[in-house]
């Protein structure tokens, strides 16, 4: 089992920044890759970004690209994720998600946080 814990979300002004942290406890987290999902109202969750367990390979969605970054420290069992030049759309729920492989990484089987609020307000 693996417990996580997302924290740092709140509300930020457009063209703001926030960092979301997902912290890990149970089972050695460095051998799962990680991601980002959020959930807007009203609409599916979906994917924002992930981290193979090195952190050597990350992959985001083309709606974060170039504004957002995910990265590990597995010395401190933590995921982040660094939101800059926030959009209201931007405006979610956002998950912890882990699971062995980053193809799968989205399944209702894998592990998840109970989600932090992230607003940004115009």
């Amino acid at each position: 089992q693996v417990q996580l814990e997302e924290s740092g979300g709140g509300l930020a002004q457009v063209g703001g920044s926030l960092r979301l942290s997902c912290a890990a406890s149970g089972r050695t987290f460095s051998r799962y890759a990680m991601g980002w999902f959020r959930q807007a109202p009203g609409k599916e969750r979906e994917f924002v970004a992930s981290i193979t367990w090195s952190g050597g390979d990350t992959n985001y969605a083309d709606s974060v690209k170039g504004r957002f970054t995910i990265s590990r420290d597995n010395a401190k069992n933590t995921l982040y994720l660094q939101m800059n030049s926030l959009k209201p759309e931007d405006t979610a729920v956002y998950y912890c998600n882990a699971d062995f492989i980053p193809r799968v990484l989205g399944r209702e089987g894998g592990y998840w946080g109970q989600g932090i609020q992230v607003t940004v307000s115009s």
